[in-house]
């Protein structure tokens, strides 16, 4: 099944309350009675929001309240009740809503209309599926590799909801049942060729895709960022623009990690919010498939920086990520129809979409 869609994604902190109750609990609470069709929540390991306060698993004092993110995903129409209730749990941090293309269960043929833009493709799944005794995950990332999309990386949720059930993590379990998310990026061509692999191979996926554009690959430039349309009816519809920094672990920047060295330098020079996550699993550029193994005596797995701001800051940040990424990592940017930050006695934005006036993907 093909259908237009909308993802809403929250922003918060690990230790953000609404009365006695976590936010987070909450959110998925929230999107559990909605009966979203799926939803993941992640734990970040570094990052900031409008507050400006770094939260980094790299320092005890500062590990205790990391940020987070929970994102669903469902039809228009059901994201679109949800909006009151999200918005009222996240009171603080930030909401944002964006278009997808909508695909679930094994007829996945969709006809992707030509255009200079890339596509992101997000494929949810729990941690127990399986494809001939190996994680559904590593065989959807072989898949992904082997048609030439530009990179991928797996990320580990600790609670969420699939096929309509809420799967919590617990401290000490398996887990087999909370999902994940495999954010993928690549050229409509080597999309389009992935994608009846995909739904032939795993069981029931569900997947989004949305429009994206690769502006660095391994320290080449290869665009610019997107200009968005000019808004029309006041500042609350207009767009606001995502950047994001795939990455390994290992890569360094004068000395410090990548992703910390980058969300600390945005982060002192003014930009709105960034969130780091780690990933399990992943790729990008030319590199093979890659991440956790036991017997590994060090850490080689994915990170993906998120930053969001409005895209006249945003060429900005820009300019920064491609100093900080002059030899390697997959750099993306998006335009984000729709964004509320909040803050102590601070609003921007709003969750009204900006006019969907940008070439759509069918």
């Amino acid at each position: 099944m093909i259908q237009d869609g909308l993802k809403l994604t929250a922003y918060l902190g690990e230790r953000d309350r609404v009365g006695r109750r976590l936010a987070a609990d909450q959110l998925i609470g929230v999107y559990e009675r909605h009966g979203v069709r799926t939803s993941v929540l992640l734990r970040g390991i570094e990052g900031f929001g409008i507050r400006h306060r770094l939260q980094t698993e790299r320092l005890l004092t500062l590990s205790e309240d990391l940020p987070m993110l929970a994102a669903a995903v469902d039809s228009h129409e059901r994201v679109e009740a949800l909006v009151d209730d999200v918005r009222g749990v996240s009171r603080h941090g930030v909401i944002t809503l964006e278009r997808a293309l909508l695909l679930t269960g094994s007829d996945c043929q969709v006809e992707l209309a030509p255009g200079p833009d890339e596509i992101k493709l997000t494929i949810y799944l729990a941690r127990q599926d399986r494809v001939d005794d190996r994680p559904a995950h590593l065989a959807a990332v072989e898949l992904l590799h082997r048609h030439g999309v530009a990179g991928a990386s797996v990320l580990l949720g600790v609670d969420g909801i699939a096929d309509g059930v809420r799967r919590r993590g617990r401290f000490i379990a398996r887990n087999a049942q909370v999902p994940l998310m495999i954010v993928s990026v690549g050229d409509r061509e080597s999309i389009a060729r992935a994608l009846p692999g995909l739904a032939a191979t795993l069981r029931e996926p569900v997947m989004t895709l949305e429009r994206i554009r690769v502006c660095r690959r391994d320290g080449q430039k290869l665009a610019d960022l997107a200009e968005p349309p000019a808004a029309d009816r006041g500042a609350e519809l207009a767009y606001w623009q995502k950047l994001m920094v795939f990455a390994s672990e290992q890569t360094v920047h004068d000395g410090q990690p990548l992703y910390s060295a980058l969300v600390r330098r945005l982060r002192r020079e003014g930009a709105a919010g960034a969130t780091a996550l780690r990933g399990e699993w992943g790729y990008h550029g030319d590199h093979r498939p890659h991440g956790e193994r036991f017997w590994s005596l060090g850490r080689h797995v994915p990170v993906l920086v998120v930053v969001l701001d409005t895209p006249a800051n945003m060429r900005r940040w820009f300019e920064i990520v491609q100093e900080m990424t002059g030899e390697t990592g997959l750099v993306t940017s998006e335009l984000v129809p729709a964004l509320r930050a909040a803050g102590p006695e601070i609003e921007h934005g709003g969750l009204k979409l900006a006019d969907p006036r940008i070439q759509p993907l069918r």
